[in-house]
């Protein structure tokens, strides 16, 4: 019985992940994929080396928005600056 409840408990868990993964992209999305992947380099009109260049372009953009979504500071990064009070002074 403990093992059946364990079951339901991890279906509950597991399949609102699942259903969101499964969602279809929409036009848009598709369309903006398909212009990171050209910037990158990919033409859908050569098929002379067509898995290796689309397999390249991909692996550039994720790099790219691996940059970009990076935690950390900015890569040029930053400084302030200001005059030093000493204690009590406004």
């Amino acid at each position: 019985m403990k093992s059946l409840i364990n079951i339901a408990l991890a279906v509950a868990l597991v399949a609102p992940v699942l259903s969101h993964a499964a969602q279809p992209l929409t036009h848009a999305q598709v369309r903006a994929e398909l212009i990171q992947l050209e910037n990158a380099g990919y033409n859908p009109a050569d098929e002379s080396d067509y898995p290796r260049n689309l397999k390249h372009a991909q692996a550039i953009v994720a790099q790219q928005n691996a940059a970009n979504t990076a935690y950390g500071s900015d890569i040029n990064g930053a400084s302030q600056s200001g005059s030093i009070t000493q204690a009590g002074e406004k």
